[in-house]
């Protein structure tokens, strides 16, 4: 039975996702929000403590930059570049140097050659071509009944769940190394604490990502088999 493409029956699967998405956002938000209000007892600022734990692991061509935007940090190993947001550069919060320190943490990766990092970088242009192109193609394969274009549609999207599945680690790894560098004499264990809570919460967005990009796999899979 052919259902319209804004609709089917197997929009099911993506409920349950999208409320954990929905609540994700909403928990990185809330949680660095209160963090983002208590300072570090240090004083030192979030690029400061990037660039400290940087030079702790002999990295000196990564070029720390502001870039506007809310919860926008994120390194780019293209140009060897780690972006800071406006919440975070220039702060001395608890979040914001969590965040940094994260980063850093991104950068120490690309450095020391963490093989997850590697294959994310590599199979990045394909999945960002592949989620680009594997709604409309599934879908006119679907309205005109072309196998071909269907299962095309669904190898593509695939691409883009395991792009997902590699981001994972790599995150979670950052994470690990910013929390191992800043207690190198940068935070106390109460102040630890929040940016764990921070970082795990930032860990719930990823999560929620893949969950949403399996889901949707698997509701092209249920439309194909139903075709």
């Amino acid at each position: 039975m052919m259902y319209p493409f804004f609709y089917d029956p197997s929009m099911v699967f993506l409920i349950p996702a999208l409320i954990f998405a929905m609540w994700a956002q909403w928990k990185v938000q809330s949680t660095f929000a209160r963090y983002s209000t208590r300072p570090s007892n240090s004083g030192r600022t979030a690029e400061d403590v990037a660039y400290q734990i940087l030079l702790e692991h002999g990295i000196q061509n990564v070029v720390i930059e502001h870039t506007p935007g809310q919860l926008t940090d994120h390194y780019d190993p293209r140009n060897r570049v780690l972006r800071l947001s406006d919440a975070t550069y220039g702060s001395d919060s608890i979040a914001a140097i969590g965040v940094a320190a994260h980063e850093a943490g991104h950068a120490v990766q690309h450095a020391r050659g963490f093989v997850p990092l590697i294959m994310r970088n590599a199979i990045y242009p394909v999945a960002a071509f592949s989620s680009y192109m594997a709604f409309p193609l599934f879908f006119l394969g679907f309205l005109m009944g072309l196998p071909m274009l269907i299962n095309l549609g669904i190898y593509l999207f695939a691409g883009t769940v395991a792009f997902h599945l590699v981001t994972l680690p790599v995150e979670i790894d950052a994470s690990r190394r910013a929390v191992v560098a800043l207690r190198q004499g940068y935070m106390d264990e109460r102040e630890i604490r929040g940016v764990k809570a921070v970082l795990s919460a930032a860990a719930l967005t990823y999560i929620a990502a893949t969950l949403m990009a399996i889901m949707q796999l698997l509701r092209l899979l249920w439309l194909r088999d139903r075709e």
